[in-house]
């Protein structure tokens, strides 16, 4: 019997590949939910803000919606072997489709990727190689998407990598984001605040907006860069046309260290369409608003799931974001990803074991 579509992202069937349903492969991706602050819109002199909390999709990050795609794809095909690069989340999504259609995972990871998005890649049964420099080097990153191409090539097989430039069927799981969002807020949103490294998901955003031709203008998506990874932002901002390749990826948001243009170009001309723009964070914000959507909306959210909240941050410093306006900010991900960066960031307080009575002796004080 054929799976069922409601619950997932295959419910917008008319925006994806055609792929037959005995050969999709689901997880349960998509249709997360889409959640209204509590206390940082408030805080923010925002009335109107919500957060899409895509890291309750099945692996943790939006790269799900990618991967049901792709790997329902290679399904259709009969294909035994996925071959891929990753900065993690990609990888932990493509491995869980992959062991769900027992199809074999390679994977060639970036250098630092964090060691829990590993794990989560070993446990799922994929291969994993790590590249030194690949993610931040340039010239080491080209060389390893161009190396891994002509292998793919030879072997006539597709290389995954989650940007429109190398597979934008597969990029089109991710545009049912954006329709979620309309769909859920019935199409009164004014502004999506999205993370970039490559600027895919950030133009697959642009993509799904634009795709509903809305009577009254667009939602307008703005992309969120941390400064030490600024290949879009800034020449969004500054009315360029191309986005630049950086030196070295200097940002330690792990998931955004993407130094090349990728998908950056056609981002700028697609958020220039909506009437978004672009914002440069620093880190330190990035890993404060982290911690505040722990703290104050109960949000667990990986640091690049933090980066959209951060450009929201310095859109209302410059006032390019008013009170009642409807306002959204990507979750991309599990705060589980990334345990190291809680440990090195926040300094929380060891765990001390006592006996009961010291125990409540130490409560009382919250009492």
């Amino acid at each position: 019997m054929p799976h069922r579509v409601l619950n997932t992202i295959w419910k917008y069937q008319n925006q994806l590949p055609t792929v037959a349903p005995q050969h999709r492969v689901l997880l349960g991706e998509g249709q997360t939910p889409l959640v209204r602050s509590r206390s940082i819109g408030p805080s923010l002199g925002l009335n109107n803000l919500y957060f899409k909390l895509e890291n309750l999709n099945p692996t943790g990050s939006y790269k799900d919606r990618f991967a049901a795609v792709l790997v329902s794809e290679l399904n259709a095909k009969g294909q035994k072997v996925c071959i891929a690069t990753s900065s993690g989340n990609t990888g932990a999504a493509l491995s869980a489709y992959c062991a769900a259609a027992g199809i074999q995972c390679i994977l060639v990871v970036v250098d630092g990727a964090p060691l829990p998005k590993i794990r989560q890649m070993q446990l799922y049964g994929a291969h994993i190689f790590m590249v030194h420099g690949f993610g931040k080097d340039p010239a080491i990153t080209s060389a390893v998407f161009d190396e891994l191409e002509t292998l793919c090539q030879t072997h006539e097989i597709p290389l995954p990598i989650s940007a429109y430039r190398y597979c934008p069927s597969a990029m089109q799981g991710v545009q049912t984001m954006a329709s979620e969002i309309l769909e859920t807020l019935e199409g009164r949103v004014d502004h999506i605040f999205s993370p970039a490294g490559g600027g895919g998901l950030t133009l697959a955003i642009t993509r799904g907006v634009l795709s509903e031709k809305p009577n009254a203008g667009f939602a307008k998506v703005n992309c969120v860069q941390p400064e030490g990874n600024d290949t879009i932002a800034s020449a969004l901002r500054n009315q360029d046309r191309k986005a630049s390749a950086v030196a070295l990826s200097t940002t330690s948001v792990s998931g955004l260290q993407v130094p090349g243009v990728l998908d950056g170009d056609e981002v700028i001309a697609n958020c220039r369409k909506t009437g978004g723009t672009g914002y440069v964070v620093t880190d330190d914000r990035v890993f404060a608003w982290q911690k505040a959507l722990a703290q104050k909306e109960g949000i667990f959210s990986e640091p690049a799931g933090a980066v959209a909240l951060a450009g929201l941050e310095n859109a209302v410093a410059r006032n390019e974001v008013s009170r009642d306006e409807t306002v959204v900010c990507l979750v991309t991900g599990s705060g589980f990803k990334d345990m190291a960066s809680v440990e090195r960031n926040f300094g929380l307080p060891p765990v001390e074991t006592v006996d009961v009575g010291r125990a409540i002796g130490l409560i009382q004080p919250f009492l």
